[in-house]
This record gives structure tokens, C-alpha cells and sequence, in this order.
């Protein structure tokens, strides 16, 4: 009998390969994959231009690096899990879940992948891709309020069956679906983790955008802690004075505030512009973690 393998002797490869294997994959009893659920057909190499990715899948960013640290395990050890699809034509299938496997393997160069082919209905073609990238433990918080909104716009879920469907408290799911209220600048920041939902949360109580706006520029600017914003909100609300204050107002001649601003608005980040009388000055960008930083460069042409 082969010696099962042990954890620690896993390759960094392999780890990525697994952490991507769905809770309700198991085992049959003779020891064939399957899928839970009543729409398997069966277990199949498909090639990879025949595969289509589903267009109202929920998910939208992907880490270009890890891609393509996945690609190059794939290189060696072809696909552990997988991929999920759906037969819509001769020779035609549809993504349901899988598409960083999929996008992996087609930087590996493999003609084909293996796949589980399911057969459903398009709306329930799109429940079962929406729960089953939920699933997925790096998803961010507007990617998973913007998956409970479109399960029940297009599912006709109301929010206790999508917090049944996810085993989630009802609260959990008001919450996220409660981020979609803010605007875009604050959605895109929580979208990119710049913002965390903890800070989101506490913005939402502020009845009118322009107070939003003015508490997320002040946390961004500050690095206002959770408890800080909670502070802020709590005080607007109340129309009590702010123990935290505003930022002294920039002492910058015009043209150089303007030269700031756009700036700040070519890299999308805070950009502070200093300039002496003597005419010297120095230029501060700043960023909030590698990726921040490596789409900087990129702008910059570095």
C-alpha cells in the first residue's frame, strides 16, 4: 500500500492547488471524484477553447502573481481539482466555478482540463456559481455583497434563504449587502482592502454622502482606526463638535495644489506636494501594501 503523503512534505505548488478543492467535493464510494448535487453527468478532459467563462461570474480581481505561481505548478502536476462546467451547445461549455484554474492552465499551455459537466437551467446555473465562489476564502467584501445582491435579483432569493444557503446569519448578510449603499470612491477602496469593512460599517451611519466622503478622506488621510471612525460618526450624527479634527488646510499657491490634485488623481492614492520659498519641494505618494505600490510603479512606467 503507498505511504500516504505527508503535509509538511507538500511543495508550495501543491498548497495552491489544494486550497482551491470546494467544500463539497467527496469521494463516491469507488473512489471516483463527484460532485454533490443531482446534475453531474460525468468527469471529463475538455479543451480549453471550448470552455467559456460564465459573464455574470462573481468574481473580478485576480493576483496576477499567484496565477501565475499556480501556472507553473500546474506545469507539473496538471489540475488536482476539477473545474466545474455546464454543456450550453455542441462542443460548448460554460465556467461555473473554477476560473482561476482555468486562467492558470491556459498560461501553462494545457489543450485541455478536466472538468466536471453539470446540466441546469441558466438560473440555476448561476445560483450554483454564485454560492460556490462564496464558498472561496479570498473573496473581498464588495466581491461578496455585490454575489448576495445578484442571488437575489436574479435568483429571487430574499435574504434569509441566501444566509440558509450560506449557513450565514441574517445580520451577516444585511451587513454586506449595506456596503452597496456607500459611494463608488469608498466601494472601490474596501474593493481594493485599502478600506476595511469594519471602517465601511461605520461610514454607512452617516445619512448624507458628503459626510461619508468627508470621514473616509479624513481615515485615509489619518489612518483613523475603527473606534476613531465610530467616534467621528457617532459625534456627526449628533451634530457635536469634532474631537478629532480636520487637517489644517494645505498652504500651497494654486497652481502647485493643482498640480497635487491631479496627482492624487493619475495614481488614485494621496499624493502630497511641498514646496519652500526658495522653490524647493518634495513630492510624498503614498501606497497601503505591495500591490498599492507595484500599480504605482506601473503607472510610473517603472
Amino acid at each position: 500500500m503507498a505511504q500516504p503523503i505527508k503535509k509538511n512534505a507538500l511543495g508550495k505548488g501543491i498548497r495552491a492547488l489544494l486550497d482551491t478543492i470546494d467544500e463539497e467535493i467527496h469521494t463516491t464510494k469507488d473512489g471516483v471524484p463527484a460532485v454533490s448535487g443531482q446534475n453531474v453527468a460525468n468527469t471529463a478532459r475538455i479543451p480549453v477553447e471550448q470552455i467559456e467563462i460564465n459573464p455574470k461570474q462573481p468574481r473580478r480581481d485576480f493576483d496576477e502573481t499567484a496565477l501565475a505561481e499556480l501556472s507553473e505548478s500546474i506545469k507539473l502536476h496538471d489540475i488536482i481539482q476539477p473545474v466545474t462546467v455546464v454543456k450550453i451547445g455542441q462542443s460548448k461549455y460554460q465556467l461555473i466555478s473554477g476560473e482561476r484554474r482555468l486562467r492558470a492552465s491556459k498560461m501553462a499551455g494545457l489543450a485541455d482540463i478536466p472538468a466536471y459537466v453539470r446540466t441546469a437551467e441558466t438560473h440555476e446555473m448561476l445560483e450554483m456559481a454564485l454560492i460556490e465562489n462564496l464558498q472561496r476564502q479570498d473573496l473581498n467584501a464588495m466581491e461578496v455583497a455585490l454575489s448576495y445582491r445578484q442571488l437575489m435579483d436574479e435568483c429571487g432569493l430574499t435574504q434569509e434563504q441566501v444566509a440558509e444557503r450560506m449557513k450565514k446569519e441574517r445580520s451577516t448578510v444585511a451587513n454586506f449587502l449595506r456596503l452597496l449603499r456607500l459611494p463608488p470612491d469608498i466601494q472601490k477602496s474596501v474593493r481594493d482592502g485599502q478600506l476595511s469593512m469594519g471602517h465601511a460599517r461605520a461610514i454607512i451611519g452617516l445619512e448624507h454622502v458628503d459626510q461619508q466622503l468627508y470621514v473616509y478622506r479624513e481615515t485615509m488621510a489619518r489612518g483613523l482606526s475603527v473606534r476613531q471612525v465610530e467616534q467621528m460618526v457617532k459625534e456627526m450624527s449628533q451634530d457635536k463638535p469634532l474631537t478629532i479634527k480636520p487637517l489644517a488646510p494645505v498652504k500651497l499657491p494654486i497652481a502647485y495644489k493643482k498640480i497635487e490634485d491631479n496627482m492624487a488623481s493619475l495614481f488614485s492614492t494621496k499624493v502630497t506636494l511641498q514646496r519652500k520659498k526658495s522653490g524647493k519641494g518634495s513630492i510624498s505618494i503614498e501606497f497601503y501594501n505591495d500591490e498599492d505600490l507595484e500599480r504605482i510603479m506601473d503607472k510610473m512606467n517603472l
